[in-house]
């Protein structure tokens, strides 16, 4: 049996554990397998363990946003959703931090059956484990993923989805212009599959949105810097609680 590298709760000073202790390892060099309770479902999910200093291990903030968004089904309800996946690299390829689990998105696939998209590096092992971990779960045909490293040209033109969401994406300042860029294309490009009547408690929040959460605690002086970035590039910035927030595009004339 394989022990964690470190731990996702020793970065916060939650008491609650989301983790079981029982860990089994598939690959001692790169991979561990957890069990993971989310609201109301348990789900194993393979992580990288690459390096001791990566940052592979889910985070608090899965799971506090996986409670955020149950709390009223009518956030996601009806919506094309693409999840966004954590991205850092260096130029010595041995500390790539290689994040893809899916996990939210598998986890939300299996409560409600959503139309979900992953997202993550450009790299095929990611997109494999992505695919193992949804065959691992249940999740049947494997979830759709499409790799795009932020900033570079997004792989589909004419992007239709009109929920994007993410969780603890903002530990690596020098990626923050570049996930901007990317945020600036999905939500400025968005051509709609259809006319979708979305459930009343749903209007408040534009179609498309950015839901992030948020709770990886760094500088609020760099934390400001993503923040305020997007409000130079024309998006509009909202805390709704919770440590989530939405961002959207601002009409031209604003």
């Amino acid at each position: 049996m394989d022990i964690a590298l470190f731990s996702p709760s020793s970065l916060f000073h939650d008491e609650d554990a989301t983790s079981s202790d029982d860990e089994s390892a598939e690959n001692c060099q790169n991979y561990v397998e957890r069990s993971h309770q989310f609201p109301g479902m348990e789900l194993v999910i393979r992580e990288f363990s690459f390096h001791q200093m990566n940052a592979n291990l889910l985070w608090p903030g899965t799971f506090a946003f996986a409670e955020w968004l149950v709390e009223d089904k009518s956030r996601i309800e009806r919506r094309h959703i693409i999840e966004l996946g954590r991205q850092v690299h260096s130029l010595t390829p041995q500390y790539y931090c290689f994040i893809g689990t899916g996990a939210l998105a598998i986890f939300l696939k299996k409560l409600y059956q959503v139309d979900i998209t992953t997202c993550d590096y450009d790299d095929q092992e990611i997109e494999d484990n992505i695919a193992h971990n949804c065959r691992i779960n249940g999740v049947t045909p494997v979830l759709p993923h499409i790799k795009h490293s932020w900033g570079d040209p997004f792989p589909n033109p004419h992007p239709e989805w009109d929920l994007i969401i993410a969780s603890d994406i903002l530990l690596y300042v020098k990626q923050y212009a570049n996930l901007i860029k990317t945020l600036c294309f999905l939500l400025n490009s968005y051509k709609p599959r259809e006319t979708i009547a979305l459930p009343h408690e749903a209007q408040g929040l534009a179609r498309p949105a950015f839901l992030m959460s948020w709770r990886r605690r760094i500088g609020k002086e760099e934390e400001s810097l993503f923040f305020n970035g997007c409000e130079t590039a024309g998006l509009k910035v909202q805390h709704l609680g919770s440590r989530v927030y939405s961002i959207v595009s601002l009409p031209p004339n604003l």
